[in-house]
């Protein structure tokens, strides 16, 4: 297998138009409710607006508003914010870091592209629920779990890519703690969920002292492998964390993810679930991982001296060739994906995952595919 050609404008185009047809395709069955995280049968159940993933949704829904300017989009992306608006208020299952996930691509997303008030409102109030998870002592964001728990006095990796919704709360009300905790946070997450070699773990432990005790890789095959989706939060939320606050130590981590990350990947370019493996180990592959990579490599050719980029901007092109040419759902069905062979969870001997989502279609997997197309596509805005 040779390494991929580089999607070229006129492909990411047409890849990005016939993502946009699917997403209207599916918008009877997911604007009353929820896309599900993962696809069964290449199909996504409807959910109600309870899981961690559900914000992904949306955000295809923006993408696509973006991309055409039809009501019909505006109008099923202002629907879910009434249901986002609705989750907040009563709280229902937002006991947890997610918040960023959920409601930046729904709400931030929507207030951005249409000046809803609801939506900015909402996304404060998730923006409020992210801060209240802070740990002084530690000076991190608890991932899960009873506050103060010593069982669940960790944080993820995950994380990096929920702290945009603090750092757009700040500008929206001038309040300077929103940023502050982000900061906080990404501190004690470089300094303790990367390895000295670049590669991540999944969930690291603190001490109720605030001194850090261990590192996991719960999500991964074990606590010494390389979890490719975690391994990907970790690229996408340094090179974001970078943009914010103009850390060198976040630059300098977002290139050491990269280049951990590159040196595990096979010929195409979309890794399997853990990078421990290579594909002929017959392990399923995660191409959610590309996808947000590709994200965060366009994001840094984005923000970069235009001399350091031209790299990142061709593997992202690779990236998405791969993407485009060999994961792409090949015939749109209503309530199908938009790239297939993703890994939700995958159970191993050595963690404690429950089996599903595997090799299947991930909303965030579809998210990030059509948000690097939209990258690729024009100047856009992120919503991150």
């Amino acid at each position: 297998m040779n390494r991929p050609v580089p999607i070229t404008d006129a492909q990411a185009r047409a890849a990005l138009d016939k993502a946009v047809e699917q997403v209207r395709l599916n918008l009877p069955k997911y604007t009353k409710k929820c896309q599900h995280h993962s696809s069964v049968n290449g199909i996504y159940p409807a959910c109600k607006n309870e899981e961690w993933t559900c914000g992904f949704w949306p955000g295809e829904i923006w993408l696509a508003y973006e991309r055409t300017h039809d009501d019909a989009f505006r109008q099923a992306g202002l629907t879910l914010v009434d249901s986002f608006d609705r989750r907040i208020r009563r709280k229902v299952k937002v006991a947890h870091h997610d918040m960023g996930f959920l409601y930046t691509p729904s709400c931030v997303a929507a207030y951005k592209l249409t000046g809803d008030e609801k939506a900015r409102q909402a996304a404060i109030l998730a923006a409020d629920q992210l801060i209240s998870r802070f740990q002084p002592k530690g000076e991190f964001i608890q991932a899960w779990g009873r506050m103060g728990s010593p069982l669940n006095y960790r944080f993820i990796i995950d994380c990096l890519l929920n702290l945009p919704l603090l750092y757009w709360a700040s500008r929206e009300t001038g309040e300077e703690k929103y940023a502050d905790i982000a900061k906080r946070h990404t501190a004690t997450c470089m300094e303790n969920s990367f390895r000295p070699d670049g590669s991540t773990f999944h969930t690291f432990y603190m001490h109720k002292d605030g001194t850090p005790s261990h590192g996991r890789t719960c999500q991964g095959y074990r606590d010494d492998s390389f979890w490719a989706r975690g391994q990907a939060w970790g690229v996408y939320g340094s090179i974001l964390s970078y943009r914010y606050t103009g850390d060198p130590k976040a630059l300098d981590t977002f290139q050491r993810g990269l280049e951990f990350y590159l040196t595990r990947l096979p010929e195409d370019l979309v890794p399997c679930w853990d990078m421990l493996f290579q594909p002929d180990s017959g392990e399923p592959r995660d191409s959610s991982s590309a996808a947000i990579v590709a994200c965060g490599l366009l994001e840094a050719a984005r923000i970069l001296p235009q001399g350091e980029t031209a790299r990142y901007q061709r593997l992202a092109r690779e990236m998405m060739g791969s993407l485009a040419e060999g994961y792409a759902v090949p015939v749109p069905a209503e309530g199908a994906g938009l790239i297939l062979h993703g890994t939700y969870s995958k159970k191993s001997p050595y963690n404690t995952c429950f089996p599903e989502g595997v090799d299947e279609c991930t909303s965030w997997g579809d998210f990030y595919y059509m948000e690097a197309l939209t990258r690729l596509c024009g100047d856009w805005d992120p919503y991150w």
